[in-house]
């Protein structure tokens, strides 16, 4: 699947049958640069999907995904009595980040980070690699203000979440 490579080491896409058989069916409805983030099924049948673009998702294409896959997994028989909710969305702005092109995407922003050793960092994300994040933030006030850079690589990274600022 185009940009859905697991990242980082972290997160790992469940092996449910019910989520193989959505992906599979949710591949030809990712036009342009639309991208599967996570697959989420809860035991009462309603099923989460997450997508994301680099342009920017919005409602609309989520309402004709939503339709098209619905569809789909009614005639494919997913569950016969009809018994399943579908939702399809992009992720929350709490939700983490899990691939590499989300990151991508969000190069500029800030950003706050939790390491594997529990520890929180927050600053603007200023570049990515295959094996790391870069986030530069500011210490010291006035004229000791002094900005810095920090490369974390994803080993070392248990989250991050993007953070908005009023």
């Amino acid at each position: 699947m185009k940009g859905t490579e697991a990242f980082p080491s972290s997160f790992i896409m469940t092996q449910d049958p019910h989520i193989q058989t959505v992906e599979k069916m949710i591949e030809p409805l990712l036009e342009g640069d639309i991208f599967l983030v996570s697959i989420k099924v809860k035991p009462t049948n309603n099923i989460k999907i997450y997508l994301d673009a680099d342009s920017g998702l919005g409602i609309e294409k989520c309402i004709r995904i939503n339709s098209a896959l619905y569809k789909a997994m009614e005639e494919n028989g997913m569950y016969p009595d009809g018994d399943f909710s579908l939702e399809v969305s992009s992720p929350g702005i709490d939700e983490p980040l899990k691939l590499l092109r989300q990151y991508k995407k969000n190069i500029g922003r800030n950003v706050e980070v939790i390491t594997t050793e529990d520890v929180k960092k927050e600053g603007r994300l200023t570049g990515v690699t295959e094996e790391k994040i870069i986030i530069e933030y500011t210490t010291g006030k006035g004229k000791k203000a002094e900005t810095k850079s920090e490369e974390i690589g994803f080993g070392n990274i248990k989250q991050t979440t993007v953070q908005v600022k009023f």
